[in-house]
């Protein structure tokens, strides 16, 4: 490999700038891989396919068709890696080469390596540096280690990519249907869709399943190209070794120009020190001694041509003294103190009884005081009680009282209606027992419904008995006030709520009026 041929410019790019490249690879040369590449995946849809509908058996030949792809993308690299070595190759080369290159690799590419989700990255490693073995398993853990995760995305992308178009295909299909036929079509469509697809459906459905592959699969393709070549420009230097070589081309044209210059300038040198009849060097001096200092050696050599650099010294110490350039820096940290010298024991003994004297005393205070406080507290206590013992009290949850027992009180009625009900009903509720009028006035309006409907109420009647009687009195007013005085006597007998004398009046009164009943 002649890497100072490579027609793009190498340098260490992050992964998904790797991808561009690939893809813009792809773009330069779309003719190159999209020609052999319809001339290959063309004949073998249609052959597939010819054979699916031959056992009526449609999907199997889409699924033929996404499980050869690696077998396809051999097309798309066979092209790319070549061109990027300035030899794109024709239609015909890359045809003639999918019958050998990388025919052994296939069957693995085809079996336990088809569902690999870093493909793309892998590919150019299986195929263009033909190892096998351990070896292929290191560089492929190698280039991929990086870059594995980008290259999972890729392939992701890509996928949703291919299911975008064909639904796309789908929707172009229907947005360009004629807008009076459209209810009609999608009718039709969902009928089919919803029975059984006819073969001519299928036929399109996998058409714009190999259409939507051939658009994305050739970018899939050099996305994992570029990574490969960004890994190897990232571990093995290619961008510097490409320099080099250039550098190395350089000089190597320069050199026998550069051999005149050194030559011509050597001689006239020579032929100086003759015009100005300088002696021939003196033999060299003794070497001096090891610990003597060493002598400089810009005087020896520019003698009186040597130039003031004290400008230049100034100019250097100004830029040291740049904080900006200045590489010092100060670090602070905490060091353990010397310990001071021991006291005197006489003079540590006085010290240590005053000490003790404070904390006896503050003791002392600490703890009686603590005493004064307490007995405060209980003297506060005591003398709140009568405020706060009643609140605590009501704390506890107050005991349960017994249900008082029911107070039933018997009703003693006459056994004959009184001429006069209303007088009879109303000196019962002014002695003060209620739910007697109440029971009277019940009585006599049964009594009156039972005239009025002209029926008989069996014995023991219930009031709700009584009420589906009441239906069959003509007149609804005598309706109304039978259900009025049932009500009020079923809320005094059986809920103890008594109605008010007001009420009782106008309930006396409108029975009266609609039964007749003597005042």
């Amino acid at each position: 490999m002649r890497i100072e041929q490579l027609t793009v410019r190498l340098r260490a790019r992050s992964d998904w700038e790797a991808v561009e490249l690939g893809m813009a690879l792809v773009r330069r040369h779309a003719g190159a891989v999209w020609k052999p590449w319809l001339w290959l995946t063309l004949p073998v849809f249609a052959l597939l396919n010819l054979g699916a509908w031959w056992i009526d058996q449609f999907w199997l030949a889409a699924a033929v068709m996404w499980w050869l792809k690696p077998a396809f993308d051999r097309i798309p690299l066979y092209v790319i890696s070549r061109a990027v070595f300035g030899s794109v190759p024709g239609t015909r080369e890359t045809l003639r080469a999918q019958a050998s290159w990388g025919v052994r690799t296939l069957p693995h590419l085809l079996t336990w390596r088809r569902l690999s989700p870093v493909r793309s990255l892998h590919l150019p490693i299986d195929l263009l540096e033909g190892v096998q073995g351990e070896r292929l398993r290191q560089r492929r853990r190698v280039l991929a280690g990086q870059a594995y995760g980008t290259a999972m995305l890729l392939t992701l992308v890509c996928l949703h990519f291919e299911t975008a178009l064909l639904l796309g295909g789908v929707a172009a299909v229907v947005m360009y249907l004629p807008q009076d036929l459209l209810p009609d079509s999608m009718q039709a469509a969902f009928g089919m869709l919803a029975t059984e697809w006819p073969a001519w459906l299928k036929l399109g459905w996998n058409a714009l399943a190999w259409a939507a592959v051939s658009v994305v699969e050739p970018f899939y393709v050099g996305a994992g190209f570029g990574l490969y070549l960004n890994r190897r420009t990232q571990i093995e230097a290619w961008d510097l070794e490409i320099v080099f070589r250039t550098l190395r081309a350089r000089l190597a044209a320069a050199a026998p120009l550069l051999l005149v210059v050194l030559l011509w300038t050597g001689a006239d040198g020579a032929r100086a020190q003759e015009r100005h009849g300088e002696r021939a060097p003196a033999p060299a001096a003794p070497a001096p001694p090891r610990d003597a200092p060493t002598p400089p050696t810009l005087p020896i050599v520019f003698g009186e041509q040597r130039v003031d650099d004290r400008a230049f010294r100034k100019a250097a110490d100004q830029a040291y003294r740049d904080p900006l350039l200045d590489r010092r820096h100060t670090q602070t940290s905490w060091e353990r103190r010397q310990r001071a010298p021991e006291q005197d024991p006489d003079t540590a003994g006085r010290d240590r009884a005053w000490l003790g004297g404070i904390g006896n005393m503050v003791a002392f205070i600490g703890e009686w005081g603590l005493w004064l406080v307490v007995g405060v507290l209980v003297l506060a206590l005591l003398a709140t009680v009568r405020h706060w013992w009643p609140w605590m009290r009501g704390l506890a949850r107050p005991p349960v009282l017994a249900p008082a027992p029911a107070v039933s009180e018997a009703l003693t009625l006459p056994e004959t209606l009184p001429d006069d009900i209303a007088t009879a009903a109303r000196r019962a509720w002014r002695e003060g027992r209620p739910r007697h009028a109440l029971a009277l006035l019940y009585r006599a309006s049964v009594d009156s419904m039972v005239r009025r409907a002209d029926i008989v109420l069996p014995p023991g009647a219930t009031e709700a008995e009584c009420l589906r009687a009441s239906r069959r009195m003509p007149q609804a007013a005598d309706r109304q006030a039978f259900a009025r005085v049932v009500r009020i006597w079923q809320y005094a007998a059986y809920a103890e709520r008594l109605p008010g004398e007001d009420e009782f009046e106008a309930l006396l009164g409108e029975l009266q009026q609609r039964y007749g009943w003597a005042s």
